[in-house]
């Protein structure tokens, strides 16, 4: 177990951690949630670029990585949702996308390959991010300012702006890894 892949086990420790404080709702357990969140979110690229410098790359590097991102970003959203933020069929696409991924990898793993992430599926990572930093945002605002109008404006009509941007990525950027890897798919 090397340091990149010790960071990616701390990033799924953070996730549980991040969404117990987000299930808190207060305004001082949302602002702990997305420091959390900001770090668990760093180790994700930490853990890439010590990997990558000192090269530390490995198999289980290259699978775990997108699983803790998975769990990170899943965990998040489940929460959202049982706050009421989101709406339940957008977590169950993004969801699917994530299971249908990581199945494929899973299986294509059984067979000694290891498929990584494509550049896609990277954007689609970062849209997450910064989609849930923003809903963060938002929520943390309406705790401590209730009542604003742009707050609740925020709330009310940006946060489904920026779910269905991160719908639309997700989904396209999981069509793009099915047609990418169509070949190796067909052999099974």
């Amino acid at each position: 177990m090397n340091l990149p892949n010790k960071l990616t086990s701390l990033r799924i420790i953070l996730c549980f951690l991040c969404v117990g404080l987000t299930l808190r709702n207060t305004f001082f357990s949302l602002s702990w949630a997305l420091f959390v969140f900001l770090l668990a979110s760093f180790t994700d690229y930490l853990d890439g670029f010590i990997a990558r410098k000192r090269k530390l790359t490995s198999d289980l590097g290259k699978l775990l990585d997108p699983i803790a991102d998975k769990i990170l970003i899943i965990g998040v959203f489940l929460s959202f949702l049982e706050l009421g933020v989101i709406n339940v069929w957008m977590v169950v696409v993004i969801m699917l996308r994530e299971f249908i991924v990581t199945g494929l990898r899973l299986l294509v793993l059984n067979k000694g390959l290891v498929l990584e992430a494509k550049r896609f599926g990277k954007h689609k990572t970062l849209s997450q991010v910064l989609g849930i930093l923003g809903i963060y945002s938002v929520l943390i605002l309406a705790k401590r300012i209730p009542g604003n109008d742009v707050i609740n404006f925020s709330y009310n009509y940006v946060i489904p702006i920026v779910m269905w941007y991160i719908l639309i990525v997700t989904f396209f950027s999981g069509v793009y890894y099915l047609w990418a890897n169509r070949k190796l798919i067909k052999t099974f």
